[in-house]
C-alpha cells in the first residue's frame, strides 16, 4: 500500500465516522495534534492490558479488534473501517486497555496521545462530551454485534458477520473460515457449509484466506430474515 500523507489522512478522517459529528474547532484540533502512524500486517497497535493511552483513527487499511472480559483471552469481534476511532475508554476511565487492536494488512492510522487529550480537556470541558460520543458510537455498534449473535440459526449469524464486514468496502474480506466462526459463534464446519451455500447462491466467492461479497443486499436480507435451527 502506498504511504498516505498527513493531509490525505486529515481529509479522510474529517469526512467519516466520529469527527464529522463534533464541533469544527474540536475536529480541527484533533487532526492537527494527531500523529500519522504506519503498521505492517499483523503488527499490534495495542494489546489488552496495556497502560492507558490515547485514541487511534483508521485512515487506510484494516484492523482487527479482539475483546475479552477480565481474565479471559481476547477473541476477534470486528474489523475496523476507515473513519473508525477507538481507544477512548482509557481517557474516560484511566484504566488499562480493554481490547487488542492489530493491523490485518498494511495500515495507516492517526494517533491522538492521551496527554494531548488531557490538555484539550483542561481548556474545554466539552471535550469529555465529544469523547463520550465516540464511546456511545462504539456501544451502539456492539449492540449490533450482540443482536446478531442472538440469532438462533447459525447460518444467519454467519451471514450477519459477513454482511458487517462489507463496511470495509469492496475489497476482499481478509478472514479465514475459523475466524468467521469465532465472530459468529459457529463451528468451522458450519461456516464452511454456509459459505458454500452462499457461494452457490451467487452472494460471495471465497479463497482460503479471503471472502469477496458479490451480492451484499441478498446477504443482508438473508441475515435479517426469520429462521430457526
Amino acid at each position: 500500500m502506498e504511504r498516505v500523507s498527513k493531509a490525505y489522512a486529515e481529509k479522510v478522517m474529517g469526512e467519516r465516522g466520529w469527527l464529522p459529528l463534533v464541533p469544527e474547532a474540536f475536529r480541527t484540533e484533533v487532526l492537527r495534534r494527531s500523529m500519522l502512524l504506519h503498521f505492517a500486517p499483523g503488527e499490534p497497535v495495542f494489546h489488552l492490558g496495556d497502560p492507558p493511552g490515547g485514541v487511534y483513527g483508521l485512515v487506510a487499511g484494516i484492523v482487527s479488534v479482539s475483546l475479552a472480559p477480565a481474565d479471559a483471552t481476547p477473541r476477534l469481534n470486528l474489523l475496523g473501517v476507515p473513519g473508525y476511532w477507538t481507544g477512548e475508554g482509557c481517557f474516560l476511565t484511566r484504566k488499562p486497555r480493554k481490547a487488542e487492536l492489530r493491523a490485518v494488512v498494511e495500515t495507516t492510522m492517526l494517533h491522538l496521545p492521551l496527554d494531548a487529550m488531557d490538555q484539550m480537556a483542561a481548556r474545554d470541558p466539552a471535550v469529555v462530551h465529544h469523547v463520550a460520543l465516540l464511546l456511545m458510537m462504539t456501544v451502539e455498534f456492539l449492540f449490533r454485534v450482540i443482536h446478531d449473535l442472538q440469532k438462533r440459526e447459525a447460518d444467519r449469524r454467519i451471514a450477519s458477520v459477513l454482511q458487517r464486514t462489507t463496511w470495509i468496502g469492496e475489497a476482499p474480506i481478509p478472514l479465514t473460515q475459523s475466524e468467521v466462526g469465532v465472530m459468529a459463534n459457529a463451528s468451522r464446519k458450519r461456516v464452511n457449509a454456509a459459505i458454500k451455500r452462499f457461494a452457490e447462491a451467487g452472494w460471495l466467492s471465497n479463497t482460503y484466506r479471503s471472502i469477496t461479497i458479490t451480492d451484499p443486499g441478498a446477504l443482508r436480507r438473508f441475515a435479517e430474515g426469520d429462521g430457526t435451527d
